[in-house]
């Protein structure tokens, strides 16, 4: 038996700050705005903000020493680490990693701005913590083979994310290789998560991020204590990967770890909607501004795209054709197609603006999504997508594209990531604020946690539609 826990257990315990590559820091700083800016404005507009925070005040969760995103309170650790998971994936805008199929940040930087203010671990600290954790949740996705993970049903991000977390607060708490195991033990009887909201739009996708974050910061405060955890929790008889899988290869979640840096590989995204559509949009926003053409210019539209794509974004066709919903409308192809041909972007905004529109309706109804089976689809193929666009003046214009924008060799330019950061951040906090904000996260080695969350404060009221 491969010794995996006790391998992935040594290198999050030994890993120091001076050891990982400059470029990884600055990797890792990246993608922490990128969640915190995703974070802050879900807490003022994703809707299921409201009902998850009155349910944390009435568990009594409030009061504590632990902040969240773009609120001006203080909560319990758990539930603060719960919380800022799920307001990080709340707008589906959050970052990826293809191979692992999962959403790195969304539950290890909650459960380690959480864990830090436990003990008031330092920046350098806690970046070597993200870091420890994204290698850990990004290898055990890989793991597993994300397509057979997700045939049984399970959500990666969640499933994955109760180890990533766990090892991110048991290296902010200081613990040691052998309590680290333990945590991973107690993980085990904690990674949940169903891929069964996507068939109502539920809000159930958001919650269990953010519960894997919570659990990654229970298992590890567990730990700490002395609780002992199950044995050979990734690789044994009733592990994670036997029991989640049906045919994990083992050696993923080792290969290469402390030499070849996952967290390089993980992906920003531009568009706040399923990874795998993304592609797609890409070719029509291309086409879009090559050929010069609008909406009402457009005859038919066929999208064709790789297995796993398909089965998330494209069908059934009649739902996909018309959302009901935010999550809906966010894993239909036919309408971030349809968003895309219109104007030619996609921004968060776009849903609120163009879910109901007639011309979008009507747009949709001309737009075919169909299943491009290749031979060697793998993480990298799964994204590979063909768009062709008939016009009324007869003109057929196609394009076959790979690799979505965000993706390490196609990465957002550092003016696109700020961006990004503005447009989510600068409506809560202004645009003084935005860059506070950027600038203490951009410092973060000499920032204290506390401190980030107070930039995340917003500067004027918001009221949540039902918020007092």
């Amino acid at each position: 038996m491969m010794e995996i826990t006790r391998q992935l257990a040594k290198f999050v315990a030994e890993l120091d700050y001076e050891d990982i590559p400059v470029e990884v820091i600055d990797r890792a700083k990246l993608l922490v705005r990128d969640l915190i800016g995703i974070g802050v404005r879900a807490r003022h507009e994703a809707d299921s903000t409201l009902a998850m925070m009155r349910a944390t005040e009435i568990l009594g969760a409030d009061g504590g020493s632990c902040g969240v995103f773009g609120d001006s309170r203080w909560f319990s650790p758990a539930a603060a680490a719960l919380m800022n998971g799920a307001l990080g994936h709340s707008l589906d805008f959050d970052d990826t990693h293809a191979a692992a199929s999962v959403h790195p940040s969304a539950v290890v930087v909650p459960a380690a701005l959480a864990a830090a203010q436990l003990p008031g671990a330092n920046g350098r600290e806690v970046i070597a913590a993200i870091i420890a954790g994204y290698e850990i949740i990004c290898r055990l996705g890989q793991a597993l083979g994300p397509d057979d993970h997700y045939e049984r049903g399970y959500h990666p991000t969640a499933t994955c994310g109760a180890f990533g977390a766990a090892a991110t607060a048991s290296k902010v708490m200081g613990l040691n290789a052998a309590e680290i195991e333990s945590a991973l033990g107690i993980a085990l009887s904690q990674a949940s998560g169903t891929m069964q909201f996507v068939e109502n739009g539920a809000w159930t996708m958001r919650y269990q991020v953010g519960n894997a974050a919570k659990n990654g910061l229970v298992a590890a405060s567990f730990a700490r204590e002395g609780f002992v955890g199950a044995s050979h929790p990734i690789e044994g008889r009733y592990g994670f990967l036997n029991a989640y899988a049906p045919s994990p290869d083992h050696r993923k979640a080792v290969a290469g770890i402390g030499t070849d840096w996952e967290t390089m590989n993980i992906a920003v995204k531009p568009y706040p909607g399923c990874r795998l559509a993304h592609v797609a949009v890409d070719a029509i926003i291309d086409l879009k501004h090559e050929y010069d053409f609008g909406m009402a210019d457009v005859d038919s539209v066929v999208i064709g795209l790789s297995d796993l794509a398909y089965e998330l974004t494209g069908t059934p066709e009649a739902q996909k054709r018309t959302p009901d919903n935010l999550v809906d409308a966010q894993f239909s192809m036919h309408f971030l197609a349809a968003v895309a041909l219109k104007v030619g972007r996609i921004h968060w905004d776009d849903f609120t603006q163009q879910m109901q529109q007639p011309d979008i309706a009507g747009l949709m109804r001309r737009i075919s999504v169909i299943r491009d089976r290749q031979p060697d689809e793998d993480s990298k193929s799964r994204y590979r997508t063909h768009v062709s666009i008939v016009l009324h003046d007869g003109r057929h214009l196609s394009r076959t594209l790979g690799l979505p924008k965000g993706e390490f060799g196609n990465f957002l330019t550092s003016l696109e990531l700020r961006d990004k950061f503005r447009s989510l951040v600068a409506p809560c906090i202004g645009l003084a604020g935005e860059n506070d904000l950027h600038e203490a996260i951009m410092n973060f080695e000499n920032e204290s946690v506390d401190d980030i969350f107070r930039h995340t404060m917003p500067t004027h009221t918001f009221v949540l539609a039902g918020e007092d």
